[in-house]
């Protein structure tokens, strides 16, 4: 599936969770429901197959949905993806939906790849600073990363904010080059 296809029933669900003022509750239901189509061969085959009728996978997901106490309209959207055959695709739309409601709700992801496990006094300094650099509350994922010797590399968007020691290297090696 391409890109815009998964952006639009990610805008479509995002709407819906905004206007009923549920997105936490939808993307907690989402991505419940995803874990468990992901990690259950059987589901799978059954709402994926072609061989299977429309009727019998409303009733798996009703019966899925109940047990998992998931929204009525995650359970809704998820009829829509299985009716339009489009379960292959419930990551990507999981990941839209995330970017739509943080662009919804002004909130930044950000990558940050560090040298070393940073501390939790590290890590909230680093995202108070990024909030206040951007003026946008901040969802951070920390990695480590040995290659970068010390220091951090941060994306925000397609910002990126190189402050490792290997990039000081480099930056000081072609200074040098160049006189």
């Amino acid at each position: 599936m391409n890109g815009a296809v998964a952006q639009r029933y990610a805008e479509a669900l995002a709407g819906v969770a905004f206007e009923r003022n549920i997105a936490g509750q939808v993307k907690g239901d989402l991505s419940a429901f995803i874990e468990a189509f992901y990690s259950a061969a059987d589901l799978r085959h059954v709402l994926e197959s072609p061989s299977v009728g429309r009727d019998l996978k409303r009733k798996v997901v009703e019966a899925v949905a109940a047990k998992m106490n998931l929204d009525q309209s995650v359970c809704n959207f998820i009829h829509l993806i299985v009716d339009h055959r489009r379960t292959e695709a419930l990551r990507e739309i999981e990941e839209a939906f995330r970017a739509a409601m943080n662009a919804k709700l002004g909130i930044a992801d950000a990558q940050v790849t560090s040298a070393r496990a940073l501390s939790a006094e590290e890590k909230a300094h680093l995202v108070a600073a990024l909030t206040r650099r951007t003026g946008k509350k901040i969802e951070a994922r920390f990695q480590e990363d040995k290659s970068l010797f010390g220091g951090a590399v941060v994306q925000v968007g397609s910002t990126v904010y190189d402050g490792s020691i290997r990039e000081q290297l480099t930056r000081l090696r072609e200074q040098l080059e160049s006189e």
